[in-house]
């Protein structure tokens, strides 16, 4: 990837988005834009030496206005409503900050000479069916998130095929570290856990926590996404990011509070509480990267207990946060979660 080339990178005030940005300034890309709405992403997170405009990438013509005016050669989309357990009570606003979204940044991106895209999908897209996910796979989501990815996805492909830009697509796993909003009590399983910790408040375990994910470090994730845009090899293709390591929700649990109380001695105010799984999570979620670590170089280098230890010791540095619920779901039933309804987290 030519270095001169004008790269955008939307999503730049966010967790992900401020780390690309961060390390494509540090390797001397010479004209990086960012755009974020600031929904859950942070000014104090922009490069300075980056190009950054906020916006909304809902706003169909101030989004057409700005790609006209810069005319992106590449392009990294992370700007995403990454609620996917919320998203069954939020389907609108899923839909229309995901799918939407990004339509209305690909069509003029492809009027104004879009090159490259690559596009932040996520795991969600595989659904429940049986792990270690694998690329080959179709994609089966049981969520609303899921099918807003899987839609930007295939769209991708379609419109790639008819217009001659090149993409490639990225399944990120369980991001996490450093940067990332405390303040979200929707996601982001690693990041609660320490802020209501920070809080003197326990958190909370949906089911009985054997459910199994893995976990990503964002210094195993950013250097991959930008090989994706430079590696010929990758055009076309979806990569799979993250360890394939797996841990249970309560190993989660031990991991962090071990990191805030070594010698085991929990307070029983802090000790987590269980409550009823969320509707149509997931059990169990892992993945296979052997085409990523062929095609990107791909290897995990810091494991979740050291990860988790960055991550803690910059949380301690940030102090606690408070969280921020939306004033309203979209749809509020007996099947929504009581840590949102009565404001527990």
């Amino acid at each position: 990837m030519d270095k001169n080339k004008r790269v955008l990178v939307t999503g730049a005030a966010g967790f992900m988005g401020s780390h690309l940005v961060t390390q494509l300034v540090k390797d001397e890309y010479e004209n990086v834009f960012g755009v974020d709405d600031l929904s859950g992403g942070y000014m104090s997170n922009v490069d300075a030496k980056s190009k950054f405009t906020q916006l909304d990438l809902r706003d169909k013509n101030k989004t057409r206005d700005y790609i006209s005016e810069i005319k992106p050669q590449i392009i990294f989309h992370l700007a995403a409503d990454a609620t996917e357990g919320r998203s069954q009570f939020t389907p609108i606003s899923c839909t229309e900050r995901n799918y939407l979204a990004y339509l209305y940044l690909l069509v003029p991106a492809i009027k104004n000479g879009l090159e490259k895209i690559i596009v932040t999908s996520s795991m969600s897209v595989y659904g429940s069916q049986t792990p270690p996910f694998d690329e080959s796979m179709p994609t089966a989501p049981d969520d609303i998130y899921g099918v807003s990815k899987a839609a930007m996805e295939k769209a991708t492909k379609i419109l790639s095929n008819v217009h001659k830009f090149a993409y490639v697509i990225i399944r990120p796993h369980n991001v996490y570290g450093p940067g990332q909003n405390l303040s979200d009590p929707y996601r982001n399983v690693v990041g609660i856990f320490i802020n209501c910790i920070l809080n003197n408040k326990n958190f909370y375990i949906y089911g009985d926590g054997t459910q199994k994910r893995a976990f990503s470090y964002i210094d195993d994730f950013t250097p991959y996404i930008i090989k994706a845009a430079i590696v010929k090899e990758a055009e076309g293709e979806i990569f799979n990011i993250g360890p394939t390591k797996e841990y249970t929700i309560n190993e989660l649990a031990d991991v962090v509070l071990k990191v805030f109380f070594p010698d085991g001695n929990i307070p029983d105010n802090l000790k987590p509480k269980y409550l009823p799984m969320r509707p149509l999570e997931v059990i169990n979620a892992w993945c296979t990267v052997e085409k990523a670590k062929k095609i990107l170089g791909y290897e995990t280098g810091v494991d979740l207990s050291e990860g988790v230890k960055r991550m803690v010791s910059w949380a301690k540095e940030l102090g606690p946060q408070k969280f921020h619920y939306l004033d309203d779901l979209e749809i509020v039933s007996n099947e929504t979660p009581t840590t949102w309804v009565e404001k527990l987290i």
